[in-house]
């Protein structure tokens, strides 16, 4: 009798352990703070575009603004992007600049609780502090929009404490660490995996909708559509100019414009880079092909 006692108290401390470790709140520097330099505030708009932002969180209701509302469809439901302007009441314009970090680096919400992975936030995880921080400052020194988006249309055992096995499952299958010579190519994936956030689509998932490391960019389901691969098989015919010229204006090598959702990214996202930012993604996505 005393050793099953002894076994259900193991049990227990092991499980208190483990929810602590997975439903604590992620350690982050202290004392951080927005800026209104403006610098910072440039930075962070450009920061802001080049991410793409606007293409999810752009107002249904109040357009040109970031006030959300445009529902995702997804196979778990219908995801409703929130409000990101600086409205107290229905945007982030209570929150501090710890709680952006936060919210843009590990999924949390300002109560502590998860967001669910339809916000791209474990892309984001690999942001510089100082990038994340730019681009909140700027969000912050925008023009306040009162718009509250609906609730998510999921199923009913999706619930929000569930992600935070999520993470850890999606973490086993994040692709190798990669360490790159060349600084072009090395901003290039900076760009196209964590701001740009492109795996987010062009990678496939699993059935829990967990990205396939081992097949980064290797293209996707996202409902009725089909998302094109751009790896490295798929990138043969691709050289660094032709690529540069696609994210400038949307021409393939084949000499066809590009279609469907992807004229968003253009328009809102790539179009804007700087030519060294164009530039580093050719180089990140055409590497293998210059390599040879």
């Amino acid at each position: 009798m005393k050793s099953n006692k002894l076994i259900l108290l193991l049990v227990g401390v092991a499980a208190f352990v483990l929810a602590a470790m997975l439903f604590a709140p992620p350690s982050i520097q202290d004392e951080l703070e927005f800026s209104d330099d403006a610098g910072t505030l440039a930075r962070g708009e450009y920061l802001m575009t080049a991410g793409g932002c606007i293409s999810c969180h752009r107002g249904i209701e109040h357009e040109q603004t970031f006030s959300g509302g445009l529902g995702l469809e997804s196979n778990f439901g219908t995801f409703h992007v929130p409000n990101i302007t600086p409205d107290a009441d229905t945007g982030i314009g209570g929150w501090s600049a710890g709680e952006f970090l936060r919210a843009m680096k590990h999924g949390r919400g300002p109560s502590g609780g998860f967001y669910f992975p339809s916000f791209p936030y474990r892309s984001y995880a690999g942001l510089t502090d100082e990038d994340v921080l730019d681009m909140g400052s700027w969000l912050m020194s925008l023009e306040p929009v009162r718009h509250e988006s609906p609730a998510h249309e999921t199923p009913w055992w999706l619930i929000r404490p569930a992600v935070a096995g999520w993470n850890v499952l999606a973490g086993l299958n994040d692709p190798p660490a990669e360490e790159f010579e060349n600084e072009l190519v090395e901003r290039g994936a900076y760009l196209a995996r964590n701001l740009g956030h492109c795996g987010e689509c062009h990678t496939p998932r699993n059935s829990l909708g967990i990205p396939i490391g081992g097949r980064e960019f290797a293209g996707a389901e996202l409902g009725e559509d089909t998302i094109e691969a751009i790896d490295a098989v798929a990138m043969e015919e691709w050289t660094f100019d032709s690529f540069d010229l696609f994210l400038l204006i949307g021409l393939k090598p084949d000499g066809e414009f590009v279609g469907g959702d992807m004229n968003e990214v253009l328009e809102y996202n790539t179009s804007k880079l700087t030519d060294a930012d164009r530039d580093a993604l050719a180089a990140f996505f055409t590497r293998r092909r210059q390599e040879d």
